[in-house]
């Protein structure tokens, strides 16, 4: 037997079980000491490689506070004195970036990517740049036209490489970068422009940054030639820039000769033709709208074969538009092979704002319009038919991701080669959900004299406006703007008139998406101010004016 006392714990022999009595002078059976003399939850001395309370080294706890210190010193970079701009305009030159910046303190360097829209600048302290952010995310910044968005930068300093370098890369192979590419780029047009300067072996067009293109020439001296000479020039009037850089390859690797790859070199690469299987109903009968601009003199079909080089030399530069006679194959200039479709689709319409006639205002500034159809399943979507395929490059180029009334348009290609007519319902504001443009007078590029007359300008907040009453005044707008709902614009300028039959003028807008809004609403607009009076068609049209 052993000896207990009150509030004492004791131990028995091995045989029997290991006992205390509480403050209550109850009896209560408590755990056995273990085996190895150490319990797991409280050991006497810590184990090598532990801490005093029995955690590893290695998964000590840390805490909150400490914790997010150490997340922010490992994750978050240090200010920078450069900030990233975006934003910008293909054709920006560093002066024009130092002037919309120079206010917020000291610039050092500008790197711009004029293919992603994109550049750095470095200024002289992190203060002149965290002011420079700060300012720029209370207001609106705009370049010319468009309007840029600044943030801080993670890249501590801006590193420009020496000239020399530049001159160890020199190259028999140029690379061509096409800033502002309104009109379509092919190995014809890279041929003409670069043949006066040296034999041209090989000709390689890029489309995944951009629009650019690599030439290859026979020699080192022709290539620096072309370069010297072609630095900078426009290959259309104000539109297609050039940057050239010698490229890194020595020699370009062509298969076939198209469009987009040319070996002058083997004339024998060109692609066999494939006869066409016979028509079942035999040739297509001349009402067909797919005829409907077989009577333009020098017209060509968007599908017939491209020219051949020696037709590509008597091309001449043309002032506004490039040749009617220069064609493009079936495919999209911009987003790769396509099939031979004069269908596009408009996703994100705002169901509320457009209507067939309204999608023909702002597309018809890009080419002619055959059929506009909205879709009643999916009436944020339209089907729009263009007149050839010039048309839809346009429009895939300058109309695709514009913001117009608060929603983003995506532009696409449709699968369908054309819009099948058929039975079509009403919108909810009573007109039809398909709509035939064929024979419209507003359609702007019928004849090559009315093409050469519409000159294709991006999206501005600059409009245009002609066909206007003579009359017109600028409270006129104004309270046609209020009607209309549409927000005040900024500016009316009105042209002295030429003659009494009609004015025309300047309206300036706060932002792009307030144009585009006018220009939907407002474009092919029947103005009529006095009684009895035949009504004016009010036509819009994108300015370049600053």
């Amino acid at each position: 037997m052993s000896t207990k006392r009150p509030g004492q714990s004791v131990v028995d022999y091995p045989n029997e079980k290991v006992q205390r009595i509480d403050r209550d002078g109850r009896w209560r059976p408590i755990a056995k000491p273990a085996l190895l003399g150490v319990e797991r939850t409280c050991r006497s001395k810590p184990l090598p490689g532990m801490l005093q309370n029995g955690t590893h080294r290695g998964t000590a706890l840390t805490p909150p506070q400490q914790k997010g210190e150490l997340y922010q010193n490992n994750h978050k970079p240090l200010p920078s004195p450069v900030v990233h701009v975006q934003g910008l305009n293909e054709s920006i030159e560093e002066s024009d970036l130092e002037k919309a910046l120079q206010n917020y303190g000291l610039i050092r360097n500008i790197m711009i990517a004029h293919n992603k829209k994109q550049a750095l600048v470095e200024f002289e302290s992190r203060e002149d740049a965290k002011c420079c952010v700060s300012s720029c995310s209370k207001k609106c910044i705009y370049i010319g036209k468009h309007q840029i968005h600044v943030r801080l930068s993670a890249i501590p300093k801006i590193t420009i490489t020496d000239g020399l370098e530049d001159l160890k890369r020199v190259n028999h192979v140029l690379l061509f970068t096409i800033q502002n590419a309104v009109f379509p780029i092919t190995t014809d047009v890279m041929y003409s422009i670069c043949k006066d300067y040296g034999a041209i072996k090989r000709i390689v067009i890029l489309r995944q940054m951009g629009i650019q293109a690599m030439v290859e020439f026979d020699s080192v001296q022709s290539a620096q030639r072309a370069k010297a000479s072609l630095q900078g020039a426009d290959i259309y009037s104000d539109c297609c820039t050039l940057k050239i850089d010698y490229a890194k390859p020595t020699r370009l690797n062509v298969v076939k000769n198209d469009s987009e790859t040319w070996d002058y070199t083997n004339p024998l690469l060109c692609k066999e033709e494939i006869k066409p299987k016979a028509a079942l109903l035999g040739d297509s009968p001349s009402s067909h709208p797919g005829n409907t601009y077989n009577h333009i003199p020098g017209y060509r079909h968007p599908y017939s074969p491209c020219p051949t080089p020696d037709d590509a030399t008597d091309l001449q530069r043309p002032r506004h538009h490039p040749p009617i006679q220069v064609t493009m194959p079936c495919e999209n200039r911009l987003h790769g092979p396509v099939p031979p479709s004069r269908v596009i689709m408009l996703h994100g319409l705002e169901q509320s704002k457009f209507n067939c006639d309204r999608i023909f205002n702002i597309v018809c500034l890009f080419g002619n319009v055959e059929q506009v159809k909205i879709l009643m399943r999916k009436p944020e979507t339209a089907m729009v038919q263009m007149g050839d395929e010039f048309a839809v490059e346009r429009t895939l180029t300058h109309l695709n991701n514009a913001v117009i009334f608060d929603k983003k348009i995506s532009i696409c290609i449709s699968k369908s080669a054309s819009i099948v007519p058929g039975l079509y319902s009403k919108l909810d504001d009573g007109t039809p959900s398909c709509k035939d443009y064929t024979g419209s007078k507003n359609n702007r590029f019928t004849t090559p004299e009315q093409a050469a007359k519409n000159r294709i300008q991006h999206p501005s907040r600059i409009l245009h406006f002609f066909n206007a009453p003579p009359e017109v005044t600028v409270e006129a707008f104004e309270k046609l703007c209020e009607e209309q709902q549409l927000a005040k614009f900024a500016s009316c300028k009105l042209f002295p008139p030429k003659s009494d039959r009609s004015c025309s003028g300047l309206i300036e807008w706060e932002s792009i998406s307030n144009a585009m809004e006018a220009i939907v609403l407002l474009n092919h607009y029947s103005l009529k101010l006095q009684d009895g009076q035949i009504p004016y068609t009010l036509r819009l049209c994108f300015s370049n004016a600053e």
